[in-house]
């Protein structure tokens, strides 16, 4: 629980791919620790078949910077191990270097709860390479997983049409950060609470439970188990009412109701776990109705995912608010967002200019983007996002207009007059953070702006739009001109008999 838990912050240094550390000790031990390295963080797909992803996690990127140091017990633990070889894997040097290391490196960030796209820097980290290098796998693990879990969660907000959705994943969470990251990151994507109490404190996001069907099982009779919760619970009352028959359970909870309005209370809702929940929806709304109850309000849960809330609503079931668990918590259907993260820039020194690299790859769809790059947002009068465009200040040429289409070469489009705004924003400064950290809340405002503002035919489920996202022309000039001298030295070195 590395960046959960604050009594043991520096043991981020660790959370790590060993080949990161075992590249850091080749920086050092070459003279590359004054080198500099610019990396950035992206996806090359959509997650879910959405046409669209909700950046989440950055907040926590300036903790892991600030933390990241190696304790006398981190060093004696890379002492210990051994090279496949034989003898010991790190060299006492750079052990010893370890000791005092600290980042001085610079982030930016796409603030959470904005949108993102394939091939768009979500995260920029500039500065000494060895660093850069060593925050990959701990900065991957920690933008990917919230984001691919907003991600989720935005469109099972979107299927819930204004309906409440509370996140009751804890217990199917993969693990106790698990569980933390996603009741963090459904928060800003638009769950109305969580059944995390950890969360709750730590997070100050609102929390919310009744009682289970063990409640239930526990007294003689379900009548029994729903008048014990009510009078120990009246003012936050919901009842489950399928832990044996729901046309029986709901008779029980008009009766239990009936007796609280006596007592100048109100039964706030009940909740169906199991069944058919469209049609029993509808039989338990018309008995509250029949019995002068219309205020008692009907809460669903049950393995939900946007295509079943999607499918309740459709079929007109009188649902007020759903409680989603498992395929929120797990991420049901891609189990990680893929996020990569790519050197595009390096110099000898940080009083020289960058030289722009790529990874060119056998794959021309892995093919990456170089440069220093920055990414605006373009926007339309009404203020609804039309495009983003990938550039790199730093590239003499890259100071056009023209945006070309990542996917799609032939396609351009100038944006000269173009309203944009600038989307990566500074999140450390020389390994400090550089502003106060914000509060969620504003990060929730801010993703159901973005979503409300994005065109509906880039959010629906099936076969969205694409959004553009594309390069400045110089940019993308420049990348063509990089693949082109990899291909002719290739073609060079390749000798056919």
């Amino acid at each position: 629980m590395a960046l959960t838990d604050p009594t043991r912050p520096t043991d981020v240094a660790l959370l790590t791919d060993l080949y990161e550390i075992t590249m850091a000790q080749g920086f050092w031990e070459t003279g590359k620790v004054e080198e500099e390295g610019c990396f950035t963080a992206f996806y090359r797909d959509h997650p879910f078949g959405s046409g669209y992803a909700v950046a989440c996690g950055a907040s926590d990127l300036p903790e892991l910077v600030e933390n990241f140091r190696f304790t006398e017990e981190d060093v004696a633990y890379l002492a210990s191990l051994k090279a496949p070889a034989g003898g010991a894997l790190f060299k006492p040097g750079f052990l010893e270097y370890l000791r005092s290391f600290r980042c001085h490196v610079d982030v930016d960030a796409v603030p959470e709860g904005e949108l993102v796209f394939p091939r768009e820097p979500m995260v920029r980290v500039t500065g000494p390479v060895l660093e850069c290098q060593l925050l990959e796998t701990a900065l991957l693990n920690t933008i990917g997983f919230q984001t691919l879990v907003a991600t989720k969660t935005a469109r099972v907000i979107q299927a819930a049409q204004g309906r409440p959705v509370a996140e009751f994943g804890l217990r199917r969470a993969q693990g106790p950060d698990g569980g933390m990251a996603v009741a963090r990151a459904s928060y800003v994507a638009g769950c109305s609470s969580t059944s995390n109490v950890l969360a709750g404190r730590k997070y100050g996001i609102p929390v919310f439970g009744t009682h289970a069907h063990s409640w239930v099982m526990s007294f003689p009779t379900e009548l029994e188990a729903f008048r014990a919760f009510a009078a120990s619970s009246p003012k936050n009352c919901t009842l489950l009412i399928d832990t044996y028959d729901v046309r029986q359970g709901v008779e029980n909870a008009i009766t239990v109701a009936k007796e609280m309005e006596e007592r100048g209370e109100r039964l706030a809702a009940i909740r169906i776990d199991s069944g058919d929940l469209a049609r029993l929806s509808k039989y338990v709304r018309r008995r509250f109705d029949q019995e002068g109850l219309p205020y008692v309000k009907i809460s669903i849960s049950n393995d939900l995912d946007e295509y079943t809330i999607q499918s309740l609503l459709n079929q007109g079931a009188p649902i007020d608010s759903f409680g989603v668990g498992t395929k929120l918590a797990t991420c049901y259907d891609q189990p990680a967002l893929g996020c990569v993260y790519k050197l595009s820039a390096r110099r000898d020194a940080p009083d020289l200019p960058w030289t722009p690299t790529m990874k060119l790859s056998e794959q021309p769809y892995k093919r990456t983007i170089p440069g220093v790059q920055r990414l605006r947002r373009f926007f339309d009068p009404a203020g609804m996002p039309l495009g983003d465009m990938i550039y790199d200040p730093e590239l003499a040429d890259c100071a056009g207009t023209v945006l070309v289409d990542v996917e799609d070469p032939a396609r351009e489009e100038d944006t000269e007059g173009v309203e944009f705004r600038e989307l990566l924003q500074p999140i450390v400064r020389d390994g400090r953070a550089c502003a106060p950290r914000e509060p969620l809340e504003t990060a929730r405002e801010r993703c159901a702006a973005a979503l409300d503002a994005l065109d509906p035919a880039v959010k629906r489920f099936l076969n969205p739009q694409a959004y553009l996202v594309g390069m400045e022309k110089g940019l993308a000039e420049t990348r063509e001109r990089l693949v082109r001298e990899s291909l002719s030295t290739q073609k060079a070195s390749n000798h056919w008999h």
